[in-house]
């Protein structure tokens, strides 16, 4: 039984890392995995899923109007698709995660998905939202806050000044640095010891 999985954690818990070799993992034995990355990250170049330990493989970027499951089955026709895998999955609507379901439920093909839970006000995604509430497997990767303690939240910091932003849009990829902090520090907005 194909299942929809979420995997998250915050800020630099190497998610895109961590997917690129589980994919690897599936080809590696002959599976054609799919990747997807969010359209609006080209840090690294559009239709790249990266890690910040250099790992990188091409991709299929998404936005809001990208149907998971059609574009699933069509390339499963065109020759086999034995996992689905996505990136920045926070990004992803509320329909896309229902397309995500139905791509383990109907085609049989599990989906992976890595991404962010919340934002840098400590607020849900929406991908992330619907993830926890419909994925059949949830698991947090972790990573640590600059005081060692376990991170899991995000902060976004203005570069020139290294404070914490609170306020603003909550998707803006590349105009500020994010790190990740542990609860105590996230309230207290202390950005390092």
């Amino acid at each position: 039984m194909a299942k929809v999985y979420f995997r998250y954690g915050a800020m630099s818990a190497s998610k895109s890392a961590n997917l690129l070799m589980s994919a690897h993992n599936y080809e590696e034995r002959g599976m054609r995995s799919l990747l997807f990355n969010f359209a609006k990250d080209v840090r690294f170049g559009e239709g790249v899923v990266a890690s910040r330990v250099g790992i990188t493989r091409a991709s299929i970027p998404f936005d809001a109007d990208t149907d998971f499951f059609a574009e699933t089955k069509s390339r499963a026709e065109d020759g086999g698709v034995a996992c689905v895998f996505v990136d920045e999955a926070q990004f992803l609507k509320k329909e896309q995660v229902l397309q995500l379901t139905e791509i383990a439920d109907k085609l049989k093909i599990p989906a992976i998905c890595y991404g962010l839970r919340t934002d840098f006000r400590g607020e849900l995604f929406e991908g992330a939202m619907w993830l926890l509430a419909w994925a059949d497997s949830i698991e947090e990767i972790k990573t640590i806050c600059w005081c060692n303690r376990k991170a899991t939240f995000n902060a976004r910091v203005d570069r020139s000044t290294g404070r914490m932003i609170t306020e603003g849009e909550q998707m803006k990829i590349g105009a500020e640095d994010y790190i990740s902090l542990c609860r105590r520090h996230w309230k207290e907005r202390k950005t390092n010891g």
